[in-house]
């Protein structure tokens, strides 16, 4: 990645900032996007040469502004990371419509406009690579995350077809769904009225450590990966089992629900 320049958004923690890291450990000049500033300074002291431009996901109208910085800045954006996103922990039953809005909102039309902001520069500039993360729960239905699906699912179907379009034209696209990784994912995920829950799940504080998902995620760039799945035990047969056996994992799925999951996410202590 010497030289080339990079533009993370939610860089300020999670896989963001550990992509960020690893990145710049390679070489790479970096744009780190997100909205806590004092996070993405302190991401940033760690990256040598880079440029921070925060802004909300949403603000699609903030977007050629922010775009036409970044590319001034280095002369050309060789690879954007569509990572900003936010989770969901309740059933659907329970869940007001404001979450499902929230959540695609920021997990899918944010990255979606992100993306079509910078389409056409980079075609024009030759190609480089779009990095998408989106999640096993991209590819199955996981239960208490219906809204998270269904922005995740959207995702993998959006980068997909922008593969298909325009890989002849050099533009590389690789989309990755993680399993449970050590981060905030579920303390800032959001209850059924909206609230934010506040408390993690010991699956993803027992989960991958960021630093080692970044790790897998910048050698399948090296590789021109399409497709990565960074996941351990029944979360890495997910994929597998969608594909092969999909009535397998749906009684899995429903079986689970059936005994307790649902209660036992609800009774998580802080």
């Amino acid at each position: 990645m010497q030289g080339q320049c990079w533009w993370i958004t939610g860089a300020s923690s999670g896989i963001g900032a550990a992509l960020a890291r690893a990145m710049a450990a390679r070489g790479a000049r970096l744009i780190l996007s997100g909205r806590n500033i004092a996070a993405l300074n302190d991401v940033a002291a760690d990256c040598g040469d880079t440029l921070i431009l925060p802004f909300e996901a949403t603000d699609t109208a903030a977007l050629p502004a922010l775009v036409d910085a970044a590319w001034e800045w280095a002369g050309r954006v060789d690879g954007i990371v569509n990572n900003a996103g936010i989770s969901q922990r309740s059933l659907a039953v329970d869940t007001d419509l404001g979450v499902y809005e929230t959540i695609i909102a920021v997990d899918l039309l944010a990255p979606i406009a992100f993306a079509q902001a910078n389409l056409r520069r980079m075609l024009n500039a030759g190609g480089g690579h779009v990095l998408a993360i989106s999640s096993v729960a991209g590819v199955a239905g996981v239960p208490m995350r219906t809204a998270y699906c269904a922005a995740k699912h959207g995702i993998v179907g959006y980068h997909d077809a922008l593969r298909a379009e325009n890989e002849h034209l050099g533009l590389r696209v690789l989309v990755v769904c993680p399993g449970s990784v050590a981060t905030n994912v579920s303390r800032n995920a959001l209850n059924a009225d909206g609230s934010v829950r506040g408390v993690s799940d010991a699956a993803i504080d027992n989960g991958i450590a960021p630093t080692d998902a970044a790790r897998q995620i910048v050698e399948a760039i090296g590789t021109n990966t399409r497709e990565l799945f960074v996941a351990e035990g029944m979360e890495a047969q997910i994929p597998a089992l969608r594909r092969s056996d999909p009535d397998a994992l749906f009684d899995r799925m429903s079986a689970m629900v059936a005994a307790g999951y649902a209660a036992r996410m609800a009774a998580q202590p802080s």
